[in-house]
Protein backbone atom coordinates (compact mmCIF):
# COMPACT_ATOMS: atom_id res chain seq x y z
CA UNK A 1 0.00 0.00 0.00
CA UNK A 2 1.03 3.96 -0.90
CA UNK A 3 2.14 6.04 1.56
CA UNK A 4 -0.12 9.40 2.08
CA UNK A 5 1.75 12.04 1.13
CA UNK A 6 -0.17 14.41 2.16
CA UNK A 7 0.42 12.71 5.95
CA UNK A 8 4.33 13.22 5.63
CA UNK A 9 3.62 17.11 5.12
CA UNK A 10 1.15 17.38 7.97
CA UNK A 11 3.54 16.29 10.43
CA UNK A 12 6.22 18.92 8.72
CA UNK A 13 4.09 21.49 9.02
CA UNK A 14 3.21 20.83 12.71
CA UNK A 15 6.47 20.60 13.40
CA UNK A 16 7.44 24.60 12.11
CA UNK A 17 4.55 25.56 13.63
CA UNK A 18 6.54 24.32 16.91
CA UNK A 19 9.72 26.36 15.73
CA UNK A 20 7.59 29.46 14.15
CA UNK A 21 6.52 29.89 18.14
CA UNK A 22 10.05 29.74 19.55
CA UNK A 23 10.61 32.79 16.96
CA UNK A 24 7.59 34.74 18.19
CA UNK A 25 8.67 34.33 21.70
CA UNK A 26 12.06 34.88 21.26
CA UNK A 27 11.09 38.28 18.67
CA UNK A 28 8.07 39.42 21.72
CA UNK A 29 10.86 39.04 24.39
CA UNK A 30 13.56 41.32 22.57
CA UNK A 31 10.73 43.81 21.44
CA UNK A 32 9.61 43.71 24.84
CA UNK A 33 12.89 44.71 25.99
CA UNK A 34 12.59 47.92 24.32
CA UNK A 35 15.51 50.18 23.53
CA UNK A 36 17.27 50.64 20.08
CA UNK A 37 17.63 46.82 19.49
CA UNK A 38 13.65 46.43 19.82
CA UNK A 39 13.10 48.88 17.28
CA UNK A 40 15.63 47.38 14.53
CA UNK A 41 14.20 43.42 15.20
CA UNK A 42 10.57 44.94 14.50
CA UNK A 43 11.88 46.93 11.49
CA UNK A 44 13.43 43.64 10.65
CA UNK A 45 10.25 41.07 11.09
CA UNK A 46 8.25 43.46 8.33
CA UNK A 47 10.50 43.58 6.36
CA UNK A 48 11.22 40.07 6.44
CA UNK A 49 7.72 38.96 6.24
CA UNK A 50 7.42 41.05 2.72
CA UNK A 51 10.07 40.08 1.16
CA UNK A 52 9.05 36.12 2.73
CA UNK A 53 5.85 36.85 0.65
CA UNK A 54 6.48 38.40 -2.57
CA UNK A 55 9.32 35.79 -2.97
CA UNK A 56 6.84 32.98 -2.82
CA UNK A 57 4.18 34.91 -5.17
CA UNK A 58 7.03 35.26 -7.76
CA UNK A 59 7.61 31.70 -7.51
CA UNK A 60 4.04 30.63 -7.78
CA UNK A 61 3.71 32.91 -10.64
CA UNK A 62 7.00 31.69 -12.47
CA UNK A 63 6.43 27.98 -12.11
CA UNK A 64 9.00 28.09 -9.22
CA UNK A 65 6.05 25.56 -6.77
CA UNK A 66 5.65 23.14 -9.96
CA UNK A 67 2.15 21.79 -10.64
CA UNK A 68 1.02 19.98 -8.38
CA UNK A 69 -1.05 21.04 -5.38
CA UNK A 70 0.86 18.65 -3.04
CA UNK A 71 4.94 19.99 -4.51
CA UNK A 72 3.11 23.73 -4.08
CA UNK A 73 2.83 22.62 -0.28
CA UNK A 74 5.89 21.15 0.03
CA UNK A 75 7.94 24.30 -1.79
CA UNK A 76 6.04 26.30 0.14
CA UNK A 77 6.70 24.96 3.48
CA UNK A 78 10.28 24.92 2.43
CA UNK A 79 10.48 28.63 1.49
CA UNK A 80 9.23 29.18 4.97
CA UNK A 81 10.92 26.65 6.92
CA UNK A 82 14.25 28.63 5.63
CA UNK A 83 13.08 31.51 7.14
CA UNK A 84 12.38 30.54 10.58
CA UNK A 85 15.29 28.06 11.14
CA UNK A 86 17.66 30.93 10.21
CA UNK A 87 15.53 33.64 12.86
CA UNK A 88 15.44 31.13 15.24
CA UNK A 89 19.21 30.68 14.80
CA UNK A 90 19.98 34.45 14.94
CA UNK A 91 17.63 34.55 18.08
CA UNK A 92 19.05 32.46 19.93
CA UNK A 93 22.67 33.93 20.00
Amino acid sequence: MRKNPWTRLFFDTWSLGFETASVVASRTMKIAAGGEAANVEARRMVAEKLEAGLALQTMALTGGLRATPESAARKTLAHYRRRVRANRQRLAK
